[in-house]
């Protein structure tokens, strides 16, 4: 199962020539695929390109199978690059896709062989480019790995129409050059919506069954000595200037043009959306994309075109790239290439814009102000002739003092909390260890509440992370990886490696029945059938399998006090090899997702459901909020004390509870308070049960009126006294 289902919105992907079709970027992207005869497509999974997966999964047997079109999810990025030698030696057109820049450097090595060889069939790497404020990774660009290998860069304006013609002219591009080509799409373009004119899909003229009766084999596409330094001289004397002669040909680049002459602006076609939003903010553009000031678009981002820009610059005085984030690799080349032509137009970029982050709409505006009260400061005129004033920037200071720290943490419920709840406990018990942490949703245990985990190196890595510290120790390092990350990478990288090298160190890997942080797409260990994929392979088997001899399994993580006395025995035996403990439970969002659609019918259907919820007793807790510091789930808040007497705000849950039982797991495994008290919702509930539930409201009622009573005779006798 996945995040979102694209059902629905895959039967659009039938649309015929003529036809208007409305959607997601994502959507257009596979639409795009289709139209472009594509043969075969693959990927691994990740923001912000995780739902072209899903939009492909779901479109599997909607279209793809009938199209003759092979959809495959890959074990990692790099599986997905090398999948592309499918074109090297046919004309076979393919597709990949997956999250960079993590997702590159993990292809890296597969893609690097492509780009040096070449590809007879066109080849198109669909980059959902995470950069920005809406990132989860560290913050690099693709652009560099293009350049490095040769490899061309499409960074289209973000619209519909412009991201489909991206695609089909990607593959046009990577026939003519014989080079790969990477499409970027960053996390706005991936989710905007729009429409376009469809064209009809087309069927790959080549098939992958009629590459296997057929073999081919070119030697001077394969990468060995002495190919490797014709290969390198191609690049350069065939392949680049074929790539630019199509770019020139079709027109990839585009040219917006304006009144004001002496000046322009060069524009990375992903920021184009958000340069216009920020010259319509300073009076200079209208909202249909008009601009005062031309605009030169590169939708091609690499390589650059001298004639385009040679033009574009002709007889202005200066212009400004708008190139977001660094190094400024663009800058550099054109600098180099007016030098080079003697162009004396000035270009001006980093020291205007920031060197790096997102180029939001404020961004670009306070750069273009700056740029423009440099080289025209009459067009900061309004109609009126009135100045335009540069807005005051919002007071960073005062919002970090109104609204409190909330980093990122695990969702209400989640199975992974209680593991590292029994990790903090055994902490407080032997001391802190030296945990490396991996990516995934337990990469929040880095954070508060738990304050655990020192490293993250990588998708799969957290087990390799850890080998250095190999050595005798009485407290071993502990590794965390999840499942995904295990199929991804750890099962040979850490646990493999730590058998190799004989490591006494701990491997806890958090199985929680699929990739629950890219959307919960099935792996290898996924416990649901799936008719596509081979699933329930178990990671018990797969670490035995490679020579772990010490293994354990637990089906539940809720239950603290197992999993604390199992990590409490990986970490005390000694002289086995490394120790790995595998922790099982369904990931709560994914769960709560499916049951809640169970629960709501069973409920029109009028039966007998029960939701558990956990409440806390206002005069019984005793306002240390320990049972906060163990968990950190959402559900958990404070309140004011009822207690007039006491000031101390006491802990609250409120209605978002799902019922987990974590918090009165961590009461009883670390003997913290009686507060807690578990509470069955009944919905539908039978004729006895609503007696026996009106018998005990009345005996409540008199119980409390009886003690009221009580309390007013004691206070008057103490008042008569």
């Amino acid at each position: 199962m996945a995040e979102r289902s694209f059902k629905k919105e895959v039967k659009k992907l039938h649309a015929g020539a003529g036809e208007t079709f409305q959607g997601e970027g994502i959507l257009a992207v596979t639409k795009a695929l289709l139209q472009s005869g594509v043969a075969y497509v693959g990927g691994y999974q990740g923001s912000p390109i995780s739902h072209l997966m899903d939009v492909l999964a779901d479109a599997k047997d909607e279209i793809l199978d009938d199209m003759g079109v092979h959809f495959e999810t890959s074990a990692s990025e790099a599986t997905a690059a090398a999948m592309l030698s499918a074109s090297v030696h046919y004309p076979l057109r393919g597709a990949v896709t997956w999250k960079s820049t993590v997702g590159t450097n993990v292809a890296s090595d597969a893609l690097a062989n492509l780009a040096s060889g070449g590809v007879t069939g066109g080849t198109v790497v669909v980059i959902g480019e995470d950069y920005g404020e809406g990132s989860s990774i560290m913050q690099e660009r693709t652009h560099a790995f293009a350049m490095k290998s040769h490899i061309w860069l499409l960074d289209p304006r973000p619209n519909l129409p412009s991201i489909v013609d991206a695609v089909e002219k990607s593959f046009e591009l990577s026939e003519a050059s014989h080079t790969p080509v990477m499409l970027q799409m960053r996390i706005r373009a991936c989710h905007v919506h729009g429409h376009f004119t469809a064209k009809d899909n087309v069927k790959p003229s080549f098939t992958l069954g009629d590459a296997l009766e057929n073999p081919q084999r070119d030697l001077s596409r394969i990468v060995l000595p002495p190919s490797t330094f014709v290969h390198e001289k191609e690049k350069l004397e065939d392949r680049l200037p074929a790539a630019i002669q199509f770019i020139k040909e079709h027109r990839l680049n585009e040219v917006f043009d304006g009144p004001r002459k002496d000046i322009g602006l060069v524009v990375q076609g992903g920021c184009y959306n958000t340069t216009i939003r920020a010259l319509e903010h300073l009076g200079l553009a209208d909202a249909f994309g008009n601009s005062k000031i031309p605009l030169y678009v590169l939708n091609v981002a690499f390589p650059l075109v001298d004639d385009e820009l040679l033009a574009f610059a002709q007889d202005k005085s200066a212009l400004l790239l708008i190139e977001e984030g660094g190094p400024e690799f663009i800058e550099h080349e054109i600098n180099s290439i007016f030098a080079r032509a003697g162009c004396t137009t000035r270009l001006l970029g980093k020291s205007m814009l920031p060197r790096y982050g997102e180029y939001t709409c404020d961004v670009i505006k306070d750069g273009l102000r700056q740029f423009l009260q440099q080289q025209t400061p009459d067009l900061l005129q309004d109609e009126v002739g009135i100045k335009l004033v540069p807005s005051k920037p919002l007071s960073v200071e005062a919002l970090d003092q109104a609204v409190p720290a909330r980093p990122a943490g695990f969702c209400t419920g989640c199975p992974e909390r209680p593991v590292f709840s029994a990790i903090k406990q055994l902490q407080r018990e032997q001391g802190d260890f030296h945990i490396s942490c991996d990516i995934g949703c337990h990469l929040f245990s880095i954070l508060p509440p738990f304050n655990i985990g020192a490293t993250t190196m990588g998708y799969g890595l957290g087990g390799a992370s850890a080998s250095a510290f190999n050595v005798p120790s009485r407290k071993p390092a502990i590794a965390i990886m999840g499942d995904g990350g295990f199929w991804h990478n750890g099962l040979t990288s850490g646990i493999g490696n730590s058998v190799f090298n004989k490591s006494d160190g701990v491997n806890l890997i958090i199985d929680n029945a699929y990739t629950a942080a890219t959307g919960g797409q099935d792996i290898l260990s996924s416990k649901a059938d799936n008719p596509e994929r081979s699933t329930q392979h178990s990671i018990a088997r797969a670490v035995e399998g490679v020579g772990v001899k010490w293994v354990k399994t637990l089906s539940r993580t809720y239950d603290v006090k197992a999993m604390k006395q199992t990590l409490r025995e990986a970490i005390t035996t000694k002289g086995v090899g490394p120790k790995v403990v595998v922790a099982q439970s369904e990931c709560m969002l994914n769960r709560q997702r499916r049951e809640k659609r169970e629960r709501r019918k069973e409920i029109q259907d009028g039966q007998r459901v029960v939701e558990s919820r956990f409440a806390i007793d206002g005069d019984t807790c005793t306002g240390d909020r320990a049972c906060i510091r163990l968990s950190g789930c959402p559900s958990l808040t404070v309140k004011p004390n009822p207690d007039p007497w006491r000031s101390d705000p006491v802990t609250h849950i409120d209605n978002s509870c799902v019922g987990c039982g974590l918090c009165g797991e961590n009461v009883h495994a670390d003997i913290l308070c009686p507060s807690f008290v578990k509470v069955e919702v009944v919905r539908n509930a039978g004729w006895l049960e609503r007696q026996r539930r009106r018998l005990s409201q009345a005996v409540i009622g008199w119980l409390q009126r009886r003690a009221a009573k009580q309390q007013q005779l004691e206070l008057l006798e103490g008042v008569s006294q």
